[in-house]
């Protein structure tokens, strides 16, 4: 490595140059023997449900197409190459080269949409015979269980019955392989997975291969939602030597849990250049068997290096870090050039909603609206709710468009993108007014609780993409319950014209057809659909406005509305009678705590059509978050607990705590809720929670915080996360919540270690772009926060002072209610007593580093005052 890193210094550069993870990799790549492999295996992975973070930070820099050099190292030196297998980053090919393989006459090539990715299985409460009990999911009784029968993960349970001897993670799995001197085969996916099914019906429920699965093998399934740490930890290992991962991760380790080779999703045989798993099975059986020493040194290098990388990424020698004007200037930049000036979102495709890019943007505007940058963030949602990757029907978004127009999703609905949409949607209307906004975030709001909802007021991970065409159909295709025929939007329409009520002699078919562009030949570009599943089929999408389909119709916008929304009905129910797709009934606690983040968002909207819903399911939530997610006895979170046919939520017997994620995203969650609602108790539950988390996880002789406790077993590398994706890091929201937390309780120390964390990631580059909601609280550290104090008596009178200035989009805004008949529940005690009503009436003081403006009794004034500096007028932007 230090080798590497002269030569580097030689051509005027050094190895800090580059993104930590370019770091280690070079390091690896001296410190492990990762090419004793290459002569016997070359893991060339299939498609997967791809990992987007690295293509994400590729994006950020110029001159980079699909197959261009990042950061203008070339394959001969060593750093990154970039390719089209999967289009992601891969480093070090090599060490394990991936060649490229022409497919042979009359194989048909692996197209790039069909490399990016699907998902699968039926709507059901998640059970043992979920796609587990024969065949296809068929309803034969299993020839086989096994171990994972007793688990209660709904992605565990589907593998179930399958002929492999699976095993949970866990001592007992480790200790046969330990005693057998076998290799462990860790195969990581998630319930709502398509490559992950096609890996089970191809491989897993094959008798062949698991016969040489569990003659040679421990094999064991992991849930990467429930053990995201396993995941994390040997997902860094997969791209550092494939340079792309996703799922099915397919992984083997020594006995040691040190992995040794590895990629995603793998064919039984050998095709389309790929080996074939049985191929690999085989092969690293003999290798196993002939050089086990040196695989085993092998594997103790690389988990030594990426463990080496965690300990000594704070010892670097300090470059000239960027002012945080200067990386504020950086940012400016690269989302200008970055994001698409048409279609919004980063260039390219796949495309991702990428939230904590959305809301920095949202932050950047703000502090400098000459920037010009919020046209960038508004066209990203404009395009957003009119894509197909929207669920017009009903609400709710997709995972990621496989194209660049947001048209065609990968039709599988997360939790988490759910609760940061609701987030962004909402600041986009306090920062605008665009009604558009705030009609998308209640649409997510009421998907969320119709169809994602555990009745005592938890919400599950998320529903499926692929299902069942019609109940007699035996296999499930990708968007079957989204798509439809122009014939089946015509005949619907038709018959049900009366319930459209009086339009003139507009034809609803018409109206609805040509403002969804539904095709009698289907509106679904070839290369979108490379199985052909949507042939002839529409996935609905809005090109024009409501206004342009209005005047092409000659008719009135409301008009037009009211077709949409009947019609929109109409689909509704008839898809309500379709095959659903499986939902994943795990209730995650760092999910729920970006609901709640959403949810109280939304309840800051002061003309939000359901306000009162939104706080009813908001106080809910964190009632069931507190019963059901939090171990009084231990003093822990819990990463998850699951939904049945019942009204109660089970936890496992033997509990998985929670991570970084966990209380980081809960924590912002609480302070988020009380902030809409003025719940003390809410607020106290945060710090208590932020107490635990910094003696479970802050790492006090570095810095920063760990992503698993110092505790976790079996677990032989705590990670850092250093990248917001396509959730954020628990490090870059525990930035946020510190200083926060510091402002509501005049805590120094919390500012202090805010303050540290800032310091740890300083040399990640491009800063902004790698780790956007840390950059938001840097901004929130550098420009200070603004300071609501209300004085006055629970009443309407105060409600509609803190509502009239929580109604504007203002990040980090620090909202304190001080009730004079109720002096002991004040949160920062004695520092607030020279705080008055005026004349006897509730009194609003807006603060900024501790200089107050004059106390305000008058809602009209406060919004004189906050509207200039608060409201962006978005018909600007608009063209």
């Amino acid at each position: 490595a230090r080798e590497s890193d002269t030569r580097w210094k030689r051509r005027g550069k050094s190895l800090k140059n580059f993104h930590p993870r370019a770091r280690l990799a070079m390091f690896c790549g001296a410190a492990a023997k990762f090419n004793s492999l290459a002569g016997v295996l070359r893991l060339r992975s299939g498609p997967a449900d791809n990992i987007n973070k690295f293509s994400e930070w590729k994006s950020a820099f110029p001159g980079n197409g699909s197959s261009s050099n990042v950061g203008g190292a070339g394959r001969g030196r060593g750093v990154f190459q970039s390719v089209n297998c999967c289009h992601q980053l891969r480093w070090f090919d090599q060490y394990l080269p991936l060649q490229k393989q022409q497919p042979k006459l009359g194989q048909r090539a692996v197209s790039r949409g069909e490399q990016v990715c699907s998902i699968t299985t039926c709507r059901t409460m998640a059970t043992s015979n979920d796609g587990g009990a024969g065949p296809s999911g068929s309803n034969h009784a299993p020839k086989h269980t096994n171990r994972l029968i007793n688990e209660k993960s709904p992605y565990l349970l589907q593998h179930a019955h399958n002929p492999v001897d699976w095993y949970p993670w866990g001592e007992e799995a480790i200790a046969r392989a330990r005693a057998e001197n076998k290799l462990i085969f860790l195969s990581v996916g998630y319930s709502t997975c398509h490559w992950c099914h096609v890996m089970e019906k191809e491989s897993f429920e094959s008798e062949e291969v698991a016969t040489i699965m569990n003659e040679n093998f421990v094999n064991v399934k992991v849930d990467r939602e429930e053990r995201p740490d396993i995941d994390k930890l040997y997902m860094t290992f997969i791209l550092l030597i494939n340079g792309s991962g996703g799922w099915p991760m397919s992984v083997w380790l020594t006995p040691d849990l040190a992995p040794i080779t590895g990629g995603t999703y793998f064919p039984p045989k050998d095709r389309w250049g790929m080996p074939g798993f049985t191929t690999i099975l085989l092969k690293l059986k003999i290798k196993w068997a002939t050089d086990g020493e040196d695989l085993k040194e092998t594997g103790r290098s690389i988990i030594q290096a990426i463990q080496k990388n965690v300990e000594e990424k704070h010892k670097e020698e300090p470059e000239l870090p960027l002012t945080v004007e200067e990386k504020f200037r950086q940012a400016i930049m690269i989302y200008r050039r970055n994001f698409d000036p048409v279609w919004g979102g980063s260039m390219g495709a796949p495309k991702f909603p990428e939230v904590s890019k959305l809301n920095l943007i949202f932050h950047l505007h703000r502090l400098d609206p000459a920037s010009k940058l919020l046209g960038v963030v508004l066209n990203t949602l404009d395009k957003m709710a009119a894509g197909g990757i929207h669920d017009h029907v009903f609400g709710g978004f997709a995972r990621y468009s496989v194209d660049k127009k947001w048209h065609v999703p990968h039709f599988e609905k997360m939790l988490y993108d759910q609760g940061q949409l609701l987030m962004a949607y909402a600041n986009g209307y306090k920062a605008t007014r665009k009604p558009l906004y705030l009609e998308v975030a209640d649409s997510i709001f009421k998907y969320i609780c119709k169809d994602l909802r555990h009745p005592a007021g938890g919400f599950y991970s998320g529903e499926d993409a692929d299902s069942l065409p019609s109940w007699d159909s035996k296999d499930k295709i990708e968007g079957a319950f989204y798509a439809w025929t122009f014939s089946e939007v015509k005949d619907l329409l038709s018959a049900n014209a009366d319930k459209f009520g009086d339009i003139g002699k507009l034809n609803p078919v018409e109206v609805f057809t040509e403002h969804y562009d539904v095709q009698p030949t289907g509106n679904v570009e070839p290369a979108s659909d490379p199985h052909g599943h949507l042939l002839g089929k529409n996935i609905l999408i809005v090109y024009g406005s409501v206004r342009e389909t209005a005047l092409k119709f000659d008719t009135s916008e409301e008009v037009v509305k009211k077709i949409l929304k009947v019609g929109n009905e109409l689909l509704h129910e008839v898809r309500e009678k379709r095959p659903r797709p499986h939902l994943d009934t795990k209730i995650i606690c760092a999910w729920n705590g970006l609901i709640l983040s959403g949810l109280a968002e939304l309840c800051r909207v002061k003309d939000a059509p359901n306000r009162a819903q939104y706080q009813e399911v908001a106080a809910k939530l964190v009632s069931f978050i507190r019963e059901n997610l939090f171990d009084a006895k231990a003093g822990k979170l819990l990463r998850s607990c699951y939904g049945d046919d019942s009204d109660k939520a089970k936890s496992l017997e033997v509990p998985i705590y929670g991570f970084i994620d966990d209380y980081a995203f809960l924590i912002k969650g609480l302070v988020d809720y009380y902030r809409a609602s003025l719940d003390t108790s809410a607020l106290r539950w945060a710090r208590e929670l932020q107490d635990i988390q910094d003696r479970l996880f802050w790492d006090d002789n570095c810095g920063a915080y760990f992503y698993s406790e110092a505790n976790s077993a079996n677990v032989v590398v705590r990670l850092k996360e250093d990248h917001d994706g396509a959730e954020p890091c628990g490090n870059s929201v525990a930035a946020h919540n510190l200083l926060l937390l510091g402002d509501y309780f005049a805590d120094g120390a919390f500012h202090e270690k805010a303050r540290k964390l800032f310091d740890y990631f300083s040399n990640v580059a491009p800063f902004g772009y790698v780790l956007p909601k840390m950059m938001s609280a840097l901004l929130m550290e550098e420009h200070g926060r603004d300071m609501l104090i209300v004085i006055g008596p629970e009443g309407d009178q105060t409600n509609t002072l803190v509502d009239t200035v929580r109604n504007f989009y203002n990040p980090g805004l620090v909202i304190v209610h001080l009730d004079p008949t109720k002096p002991s529940e004040h949160l920062a005690g004695k520092k607030l007593d020279n705080f008055k009503m005026i004349q006897d009436a509730p009194t609003a003081y807006i603060c900024h580093d501790k200089a107050c403006q004059l106390p305000v009794t008058d809602p009209e004034r406060l919004v004189e005052e906050l509207k200039p500096k608060h409201l962006f007028d978005y018909t600007e932007y608009e063209n």
